[in-house]
C-alpha cells in the first residue's frame, strides 16, 4: 500500500504548486484514444490452477486500449473513460488461458505546468472493472467424429469460465504535449496504479457464487500512450 499513498503524497505537492499558477482561461473537450499495458497478479485464482496441471496460469500483463473524453478549465481537468484490456498465455491452439477485462470510470485532477504547451495532471477517481478468465485445456489427441457424434465429449472439450467484478479506485497523472495552432491535439502518456476496495471470490460464467473459490484484489499499474483530438463538426470555422 506504500505505492498508492506515495502516488498520492505526490500528486497533492504537485497540485499545491499549480494552484500558485496563472492557468490560461481556456475550455475545450478533447477526445482521447490509447494504447498501452497493464500488470495485474492474480495470485489467489492461479495458486488453484498450479494444482492442476491440464491448465495454463494466467499472464500477469494485458495490453489495454481505451477511449475517452478529457475536459481541461483554468487548469482544471476531468476525465472520463473506457478501457479493454486482453492477454494470452500458452499456446492458443492447445493449452492456454486468457484474462479480459471491461473498465469504465472517472477521474479529477488539475493541470499544474502554467505553459500552453504542456499538460502535466495528476488524476484521482473511481470507477468499475469486470473481469474474465478463461483456461482451454489441450484437446489435440481428442478424436474429430468422437467430438461430432458425443455432446458428452463437446461439453468436455470447452474451455472453463470465471468472472469477477470490482469497484476501484485510481490514482496517477497524463503529461502532454499540445499543439500550438489546436490545443485539443496533444500526445503524451498517462500512467495510473488502480486498487479495488475488497477481495472478492471468483464466480462461474453464469455468475454463480461457488463454495471455496479464491478471492483476489485489484492492484494493478496501467501505462499508455494517449493521442487527443476534437471531431471538424465541433472545431471553430
Amino acid at each position: 500500500m506504500k505505492i498508492p499513498f506515495l502516488i498520492a503524497a505526490t500528486s497533492m505537492s504537485l497540485l499545491s504548486f499549480g494552484q500558485q499558477t496563472n492557468k490560461p482561461d481556456q475550455e475545450y473537450p478533447m477526445f482521447t484514444r490509447s494504447i498501452g499495458v497493464s500488470f495485474q497478479a492474480f495470485d489467489g485464482l492461479n495458486s488453484r490452477i498450479a494444482n492442476r496441471p491440464e491448465y495454463k496460469k494466467l499472464r500477469d500483463a494485458t495490453g489495454t486500449l481505451s477511449l475517452g473524453c478529457m475536459k481541461i478549465y483554468k487548469g482544471f481537468t476531468s476525465n472520463v473513460d473506457v478501457i479493454a484490456g486482453s492477454s494470452m498465455s500458452g499456446d492458443r491452439d492447445r493449452k492456454s488461458s486468457t484474462i479480459r477485462y471491461l473498465g469504465a470510470g472517472f477521474e479529477f485532477g488539475y493541470d499544474v505546468i502554467p505553459s500552453k504547451k504542456i499538460i502535466l495532471a495528476p488524476l484521482a477517481g473511481i470507477g468499475v472493472q469486470a473481469y474474465q478468465a478463461r483456461f482451454f485445456k489441450d484437446n489435440a489427441a481428442v478424436p474429430f467424429d468422437l467430438v461430432l457424434n458425443s455432446s458428452d465429449v463437446q461439453n468436455g472439450i470447452r474451455p472453463v469460465d470465471f468472472i469477477n467484478t470490482f469497484f476501484v479506485y485510481r490514482l496517477g497523472f497524463a503529461l502532454a504535449t499540445v499543439k500550438t495552432k489546436d490545443p485539443s491535439c496533444t500526445f503524451g502518456l498517462q500512467a495510473r496504479y488502480i486498487g479495488s476496495f475488497k477481495n472478492k471470490a471468483w464466480k462461474s460464467a453464469d455468475n454463480q457464487e461457488l463454495a471455496g473459490a479464491p478471492t483476489d484484489k485489484i492492484s494493478q499499474f496501467q501505462v499508455s500512450l494517449v493521442t487527443s483530438g476534437m471531431p471538424r463538426f465541433m472545431r471553430g470555422k
